[in-house]
């Protein structure tokens, strides 16, 4: 969103004055992979806020299913490639929107040379993906954010003489501050699409509060144009944290928002596990509307009147409310389905 110059990644824009666009990565191989699953998993994930989704590419064994999910064309797919450059030649042939590598890991120069051309007449994009756990070189007295720096910057000017610029660049390490002071010190010399992330941020309490710590300085700068939030967990939760970061930044407005409030001994509706039960279904809504999920009746009807649609229970009855009125009480077993049902009068 911040960057002057766009990079190309199938049908979405990255950098300018394009939104910061969502990143996951697949976390299952996918040579022996159920593909038909693989794409409609992809299909919840964009419903869900993802943009664009990762694939390791791991040997010549994946070439056929990657081939299948790229066909599928339900978003841009990257290939992630490591020391073999012939599996980024590979992953372009079989018809992927970006490749991400690390030149350091290639080989030799002429290696990267072979991948950058083929994406050139391929028209696919390339990330430079540098993490501090897997930097080419150190350098001696530079702390780790300058070695990152340095190296993309070398990498930029091989890729600039081969005449190639629909190039993203990613800077990231498990430390914050690193992670922040490379990217800072890189977007003040080059004016290339960042993609932002907290590498190895632990699960989803520890990934969410350092991703957020990070991104929101790094936008506070203008920096960032892409994103993936890093989470030893699902990534239906990396998805689900990205948005609500990009929403608590003022970078994206639409979807559903859920309010939802902690337990105490008052409930006799469990409001975790329903939202639990709900919450990706809900994040799937293309609706920019508020949800409130409470708890007992002392808060609920207060934040029924806040909200476009609130449920709230005692025990197995439970109480839906439209746009702050009561709207109907259904038994339990069917209050999902009354409530997405609600949803779609909006």
């Amino acid at each position: 969103m911040f960057s002057r110059k766009v990079a190309r990644v199938g049908n979405v824009l990255v950098g300018g004055d394009n939104p910061v666009a969502i990143q996951t990565m697949y976390d299952s191989q996918i040579a022996d992979c159920d593909t038909d699953q693989i794409i409609h998993r992809m299909k919840v994930l964009k419903a869900m806020g993802c943009d664009i989704i990762r694939f390791s590419y791991v040997s010549s064994r994946d070439r056929d299913n990657f081939r299948k999910i790229c066909e599928a064309r339900v978003m841009p797919v990257v290939a992630d490639i490591h020391f073999d450059y012939r599996m980024a030649l590979e992953a372009i042939e079989a018809g992927c929107s970006k490749v991400r590598i690390n030149p350091g890991n290639i080989g030799p120069k002429w290696k990267t040379e072979e991948v950058v051309r083929a994406a050139k007449d391929n028209d696919v994009a390339i990330r430079i993906g540098l993490n501090c756990g897997s930097l080419p070189r150190t350098g001696e007295g530079n702390s780790k954010a300058d070695v990152m720096v340095d190296s993309a910057l070398e990498y930029l000017s091989w890729f600039e003489g081969w005449n190639f610029d629909n190039t993203v660049v990613s800077l990231k390490s498990s430390d914050i501050q690193t992670t922040i002071d490379a990217n800072v010190k890189f977007a003040s010399q080059a004016d290339v699409p960042l993609h932002l992330g907290v590498t190895e941020a632990g699960g989803v309490i520890a990934s969410s509060i350092r991703s957020t710590y990070a991104f929101t300085r790094l936008f506070d700068k203008k920096i960032g144009d892409t994103m993936r939030v890093s989470i030893t967990g699902s990534i239906e939760d990396e998805i689900h944290a990205a948005v609500e970061i990009l929403r608590a930044a003022g970078l994206r407005k639409s979807g559903v928002r859920i309010v939802s409030c902690p337990r105490c001994g008052r409930h006799t509706f469990d409001s975790q596990g329903f939202l639990k039960q709900v919450e990706n279904r809900l994040l799937t809504v293309d609706k920019d509307i508020t949800v409130a999920i409470m708890g007992c009746q002392v808060n609920g009807p207060g934040e029924a009147k806040n909200a476009d649609v609130a449920i709230t229970g005692i025990g197995r009855k439970v109480f839906l409310y439209y746009q702050g009125q009561l709207y109907k009480d259904v038994e339990l077993e069917n209050a999902e389905e009354s409530l997405f049902e609600l949803i779609d009068r909006l």
